[in-house]
């Protein structure tokens, strides 16, 4: 059987699976609470998995792979960014989300921010509820604006990959995902989103397992891998500093490692913990996710120096699972690996929209404004979305590690401060919560524009160019943090 066979019955297969949890999980949807988080009822593996498969999408299978051929070891400090980011939001912010979420009935990761400027708090809280709107509002249209970007990389990266073992376009190979995606996040809210995602954080480390090793295999193993990159690749490939040294150095340490900060303000990831059952499932669902993330990223680093040595010059180094999948693996393997990582990265923009839907459609009063048609609302919301995703991946061509750090370190940036002084106990108005939103947000569009623009002699460009982008991702958080020192500092619990 050929490949592109086994490839296109494996996709059906798949899609069949996930088309039928969304009509399941159809009937569990009655309320908003149930449509944005399952009714708080997540069990710890599917909390664990599913927060792993949404935080480690398809830019680790594509995005990490070919960061680490391209730049070798070096691009390994991002890795224990990304294992203290787990840590953190599961072991210390977890318990406060989940408590005061249930407790204050909140459904958003703005319901949480902003309780304390809530107009129904007590005088000593209280602001104006014109202010707390704004900022509602505007927490809305920034989740909205980065996690489009975020969207649109993952259906570019399936369409790419749909396009290139069928005979189909990239359009249409995006068109065809976006709507699978939809049928079954329309059905089942977050429920579906969940269970999908477990599915697929299951089959992503079966395939980042598998197709890792087969490299390493046909490589000679990892003392032939390492003499091969040692007499082909310059030293600096096989050096942890990167070829870069003093403050260039700390610099590129920074902002890999910096890359953890995101973590902090996603509200697709906080909503797992919003969502989870209990406090003992928490700690069993941190577990589980962190022993995911440590065997995915640490197999995707084998894959990226092994497939160095295999495939020296690939021209784009986000299709090397793919052509390691294709090459290494007998025809079958590889076209069940094929089908299996294009549909995990297709459903992985499922708890995106979703949490994008909610930004919209609660945080911005939509079902407010339909309290008998709450559900039909917030689907249409989504639907809205995708179209606007699809729009953008057709329109803003970009590498998929690209649009996924923006998108990352933008939210990060606009929210996480925020999260950690909630977490901290800090009243928050909403007046710091605007503030501090919007600050971290613009000096995060500020330093990617520059970056993405050619070098000047200026001290503001030069600081974009610098290896690692510290200043996108580490810097903005700074007047975030000043703005909550000066404008909000009462400790309430």
């Amino acid at each position: 059987m050929e490949t592109s066979t086994v490839v296109l019955l494996t996709l059906i297969l798949y899609k069949v699976i996930l088309i039928g949890v969304g009509v399941w999980a159809s009937r569990r949807n009655r309320t908003e609470t149930d449509f944005f988080l399952g009714g708080r009822g997540l069990g710890p593996f599917v909390a664990g998995l599913s927060y792993a498969a949404s935080t480690s999408s398809a830019w680790v299978i594509l995005g990490f792979s070919g960061f680490v051929y391209s730049l070798g070891l070096g691009a390994l400090w991002m890795v224990p960014g990304i294992w203290a980011g787990y840590a953190v939001v599961w072991l210390y912010f977890g318990e406060r989300l989940r408590k005061e979420s249930l407790e204050q009935g909140q459904i958003t990761l703005t319901d949480f921010l902003l309780q304390d400027a809530s107009p129904t708090q007590g005088s000593g809280s209280a602001v104006q509820p014109g202010m707390r709107k704004l900022a509602a509002i505007v927490a809305a249209l920034l989740t909205l604006a980065c996690f489009v970007f975020y969207i649109a990389a993952q259906f570019d990266a399936a369409g790419n990959a749909l396009a290139a073992h069928f005979a189909i376009s990239v359009p249409q190979a995006i068109v065809l995902g976006a709507v699978i995606v939809l049928v079954y996040s329309l059905l089942g809210g977050f429920w579906a989103v969940s269970v999908t995602d477990t599915l697929q954080a299951i089959i992503m480390l079966i395939v980042a397992t598998g197709v890792p090793l087969a490299a390493l295999l046909a490589a000679g193993g990892p003392v032939e891998v390492w003499r091969s990159l040692a007499h082909s690749m310059p030293a600096d490939y096989l050096s942890l500093s990167g070829g870069h040294s003093g403050f260039l150095w700390l610099g590129f340490v920074v902002g890999l490692v910096g890359m953890s900060l995101g973590t902090l303000g996603q509200p697709h990831l906080l909503s797992r913990l919003m969502a989870v059952r209990g406090d003992a499932e928490r700690k069993t669902g941190f577990r589980i996710a962190m022993t995911w993330g440590v065997l995915v990223y640490v197999f995707m680093a084998v894959l990226g120096l092994s497939g160095r040595v295999l495939m020296p010059e690939l021209s784009n180094a986000e299709n090397l699972f793919f052509e390691a999948a294709d090459n290494y693996l007998p025809a079958v393997l590889a076209g069940i690996v094929i089908a299996a990582t294009l549909s995990a990265v297709m459903s992985t923009v499922d708890s995106i929209m979703l949490a994008s839907a909610g930004a919209v459609a609660h945080d911005m009063g939509v079902n407010r404004r339909f309290p008998e048609h709450q559900l039909l609302a917030s689907r249409l919301v989504m639907l809205g979305i995708a179209v606007l995703a699809v729009v953008l991946t057709l329109s803003l061509p970009d590498s998929i590690f690209n649009r996924v750090l923006f998108a990352w370190s933008a939210l990060g940036a606009a929210f996480g401060p925020l999260v950690v002084w909630r977490v901290m106990g800090f009243q928050l108005s909403s007046a710091a919560a605007l503030v501090s939103m919007l600050a971290g947000f613009a000096m995060t569009v500020l330093f990617y524009w520059l970056g993405a623009a050619p070098a000047t002699t200026s001290l503001l460009s030069q600081a974009a160019h610098l290896p690692g982008d510290p200043f996108e991702r580490v810097f903005p958080w700074l007047p975030c943090v000043l703005v909550l020192l000066t404008m909000s500092r009462n400790k309430v619990t």
